[in-house]
């Protein structure tokens, strides 16, 4: 199951430094997880400071 982003991230890029899939990218005002490339790793959800990521239901 993919990771994903809430409405509090902060554009900080964080996450997207630590995908090793490049699953992550820069969207419209937050950043991204493509469902299709994340390897449910959960790296990103650590690098978040805001604690914005968590696993998708």
């Amino acid at each position: 199951m993919a990771y994903v982003i809430s409405s509090e991230c902060i554009s900080c890029g964080a996450c997207a430094g630590e995908c090793p899939t490049g699953a992550i990218k820069e969207g419209d005002g937050q950043f991204v997880i493509n469902a299709d490339e994340c390897i449910d790793c959960g790296t990103c959800a650590g690098a978040c400071p805001t604690g914005a990521i968590s696993q998708a239901d």
